[in-house]
């Protein structure tokens, strides 16, 4: 008798079916069963926020789900951002005018957490902003233009959304 469970979601608007051990981490199903190595696991303690992605649109330590409680729900991961014609997202070209990496290795983490922010349609000051992304820890560019970018983007996003950009 086996110890898997089958489990069905959806990832980046694909369905996967696969059998697991019933205590697998969504980052690591994501990560060993499906390939997609952007989720980044750091401390698997849901304290540094560098496998985040979007679970049913919200922000979620995929360190700290497992993956049967994803069981028919839509998950969202960083390699959703670009395109198949490898053109950056305007998320990820907002990093890069910004300069908001070093490394590498959180980006993934704060560009889910602020996707989940522009989904909300939320108008954070940049102290709101800093508050939002404490979940996500990054050792390297001090934040400051992390939040800057994210800044830009959020920014972009109301205007392109019309009226105020946020339906308000």
């Amino acid at each position: 008798m086996s110890d898997r469970i089958s489990v069905t979601l959806v990832v980046n608007g694909r369905e996967y079916r696969r059998d697991v051990e019933p205590r697998m981490h969504l980052a690591d199903f994501l990560r060993q069963e499906l390939g997609l190595t952007g989720t980044h696991i750091g401390c698997e303690q849901g304290v540094c926020g560098n496998c985040t992605v979007l679970v049913a649109g919200k922000a979620v330590k995929s360190c700290l789900m497992f993956a049967p409680q994803a069981e028919g729900l839509e998950v969202t991961t960083v390699e959703s951002l670009a395109g198949f014609d490898e053109e950056l997202h305007p998320l990820q070209e907002a990093f890069k005018d910004a300069h908001a990496l070093q490394c590498g290795y959180c980006t993934p983490g704060f560009l889910m957490a602020i996707s989940a922010l522009a989904a909300e349609g939320r108008r954070p000051t940049r102290d709101e902003l800093r508050q939002e992304l404490s979940g996500v820890i990054c050792r390297c560019t001090g934040y400051e233009n992390i939040l800057t970018a994210a800044e830009r983007y959020l920014s972009k996003q109301r205007v392109s959304e019309g009226v105020d950009g946020w339906g308000i």
